[in-house]
């Protein structure tokens, strides 16, 4: 007799791209199945379920609903991959879910950002203590081999024998998003700076962070930001958005930033300044999505960039194949020379932070990227947006960051009727 745990049942709420990167990485993930997927369109959660299935990751079926889904007493932890402006309320079902008795669940992982603001995000925190509930921030970067090797090489080599690092950037960069709500403030929250940014600032914030030392052992002092709409609010670019939302989506009027800038200034344990620099961006064209990261200090210098694949193809104009994302993610050509990221689920981080959350949840422990790691990126992220509505420099602490709302969230941003 085999006295081994049985595997952990996972529930995901979404069944949209987000999910089914999951469902893809579940290939490298031991000791947990998929077994269910929620989500309001039904031929969507067929659809996760039929991928699941085929990849042997989980004889997953569909839900009518989160409570049915959170009920199933195979079902032991749920995967919030839901659309931002749901989260908060997806968030309650499964606490109440859990306190009325109707579910009996270990934990809960929310995909980035945790709120479209902080007193959103905190209130994810707070319903998550209230269930009882383990949480795992599904912050897929700080788990990316390229990062997790790199950043053990360096503060191994590098730091242990010249000191620490003292300068992280970070950049994501992409043509815009696939979904039309994501290029709406309102709904997501923002532009890229909420969208991309909660990368950025985690990852840096990850590798200047000492091994083994919890991540507020680094302290915000400052954030200096800037935003702007650079591409997609002139009118041949607006068109497009509003063709693929049916008209919905007013860049003219409505923009979202497709561009920001941060700078994150912070003092560690010992009182030393560490800087992180970010960037993001909704109007690169290049191959696809492009990471880029570097890691600075004294004798020592760490880079990565997305794109720098071992793998490329290269295609003569005489090979015209439909257009798609089977190379890169964001594709933006089908000819040429082309590099190939060979299993994107692996190198931007999800197989790994999915194991992580698997093993923490089984194990009844908190997972290391946690709510509150979701709360500090909120803060952040809020604080950019008031430095650059302002024009200057923003503090820590700062209390009105707990009930801001940046005017892009609100419809409000313009930057052509200033």
């Amino acid at each position: 007799m085999s006295n081994k745990p049985a595997t952990l049942g996972v529930g995901l709420i979404g069944g949209g791209f987000i999910a089914r990167f999951h469902i893809r990485s579940w290939v490298g993930v031991r000791d947990a199945d998929i077994l269910g997927v929620f989500d309001p369109d039904a031929k969507r959660a067929r659809e996760a379920c039929a991928m699941a299935k085929a990849l042997g990751v989980g004889r997953a079926k569909p839900y009518p609903t989160i409570t049915d889904m959170a009920a199933d007493p195979r079902i032991g932890a749920l995967w919030i991959c839901a659309p931002n402006f749901t989260r908060g309320e997806v968030m309650e079902e499964i606490c109440h879910a859990v306190v009325k008795g109707r579910a009996e669940l270990v934990g809960v992982a929310c995909e980035k950002p945790l709120g479209r603001n902080v007193r959103e995000a905190r209130k994810m925190f707070e319903l998550a203590r209230q269930a009882g509930l383990l949480d795992g921030y599904l912050e897929n970067q700080v788990f990316s081999p390229a990062v997790v090797r790199g950043k053990e090489i360096v503060w191994a080599r590098g730091a242990a024998l010249s000191g620490p690092p003292y300068l992280a950037r970070a950049a994501e960069e992409h043509s815009g998003p696939h979904m039309p709500w994501f290029w709406e403030g309102p709904l997501q929250g923002g532009g890229v700076l909420n969208d991309m940014m909660c990368h950025s600032v985690e990852e840096a914030r990850f590798m200047l962070t000492p091994p083994g030392a919890p991540r507020d052992v680094l302290t915000p002092v400052s954030v200096t930001a800037y935003t702007n709409c650079l591409k997609w609010q002139e009118p041949k670019y607006a068109a497009v958005l509003a063709r693929k939302s049916g008209g919905k989506t007013d860049y003219l009027k409505r923009p979202s930033e497709d561009f920001a800038r941060a700078l994150v200034e912070y003092k560690d344990a010992k009182g030393r300044t560490l800087v992180v620099e970010t960037t993001t961006s909704w109007c690169y064209v290049g191959a696809g999505l492009r990471l880029s990261m570097e890691l600075l200090g004294p004798e020592y210098a760490l880079q990565i960039n997305s794109l720098d694949a071992g793998l490329k193809v290269f295609f003569s104009r005489e090979v015209r194949g439909k257009a798609g994302e089977d190379l890169v993610e964001k594709q933006n050509a089908e000819i040429g020379l082309m590099p190939v990221v060979a299993d994107e689920a692996v190198e931007y981080g999800y197989t790994a932070e999915n194991r992580h959350m698997v093993r923490s949840f089984r194990e009844g422990r908190r997972p290391e990227e946690n709510f509150g790691d979701g709360v500090a990126v909120a803060e952040l992220l809020m604080a950019a947006y008031r430095s650059a509505e302002l024009g200057k420099t923003l503090t820590f602490p700062n209390k009105g960051l707990e009930t801001y709302v940046p005017p892009v969230a609100l419809g409000r941003w313009n930057p052509k009727a200033r």
